[in-house]
């Protein structure tokens, strides 16, 4: 997972990593928040869905193009979520994660923000699951290492504290404080990190998920994506009515869902073929 290191971002003050209160402090004009999830390696949906805000003239773009075509950002008053699952599935991994980390560099500190995805967390602990096919099968310790260092940053995040909802990949039927959970997920990269490249480095994977399942832990009964799953594993399927005001991805659906409070976001792959695209 180096490429998403390729440009170095660090969010290390707490009030930018965690949530939108400091730039909502120190702005007289709020910045607007745009997410967007589960890319899952489909560059061309993402760029077209990021592109579309130039198209609506009540909005002001979020990127732009340069002469190459690549993405940049456009220095409007935004904050860009990635709402996690950048890898997996798609043909361009690669191209996702240095999109995402050149984005993050070129913002001001916490304008874009990643929260972490199930298969970033299958790439934490790429050992521990059978996926050999996908990228956390592919990758090497330098990748994990990479990935590890950009929680370690603050570039990446268990959840995102917005105006009236908060950001997170599947999201909890229990409240949960945003630093808190973002400090869960600190401690296990840092769990990993010592442990990596060594003997026991494999048992730790595996023990990082049952110490900080608040945000890795998979479900009761077959699927990791069961009830009592962690942030990042739980199908939308099981957060209730009353569960609170979360955006999330993960569960794939054809049109944006709301459940209660929740709303789930995740259509990029449903909407592949189609040239109107929901994100």
């Amino acid at each position: 997972m180096n490429p998403i290191q390729e440009h170095s971002v660090s969010v290390s003050d707490p009030g930018l990593k965690d949530g939108v209160t400091a730039l909502q402090a120190t702005h007289d004009e709020p910045p607007a928040i745009v997410s967007i999830s589960d890319i899952h390696g489909y560059l061309d949906r993402a760029r077209s869905a990021l592109l579309s805000l130039r198209d609506r003239s009540r909005h002001d773009p979020i990127v732009q193009t340069d002469d190459t075509g690549r993405l940049q950002w456009a220095n409007e008053n935004y904050i860009l979520i990635f709402n996690g699952d950048l890898i997996d599935r798609g043909p361009a991994n690669e191209a996702v994660l240095q999109m995402v980390s050149r984005l993050g560099a070129q913002a001001p500190t916490g304008r874009v923000r990643v929260t972490l995805g199930n298969h970033e967390a299958i790439a934490l602990s790429a050992d521990h699951y059978p996926y050999s096919g996908w990228y956390a099968g592919q990758s090497d310790v330098q990748d994990r290492r990479a990935l590890l260092h950009s929680i370690r940053d603050g570039f990446v995040v268990a959840a995102y504290q917005g105006y009236n909802y908060t950001y997170a990949h599947a999201g909890s039927n229990e409240p949960y404080d945003v630093k808190e959970t973002n400090q869960q997920l600190l401690a296990a990269a840092e769990d990993l990190l010592g442990a990596i490249g060594t003997q026991t480095d494999a048992t730790r994977q595996k023990a990082v998920i049952d110490r900080y399942s608040r945000v890795l832990g998979t479900g009761n009964g077959v699927s990791p994506k069961g009830e009592g799953a962690g942030l990042v594993w739980l199908d939308f399927a099981h957060l209730s009515a009353d569960a609170p005001a979360q955006i999330v991805g993960h569960t794939k659906f054809k049109t944006p869902q709301q459940k209660g409070q929740v709303i789930c976001q995740n259509v990029i792959r449903r909407n592949e073929h189609q040239n109107n695209l929901w994100w």
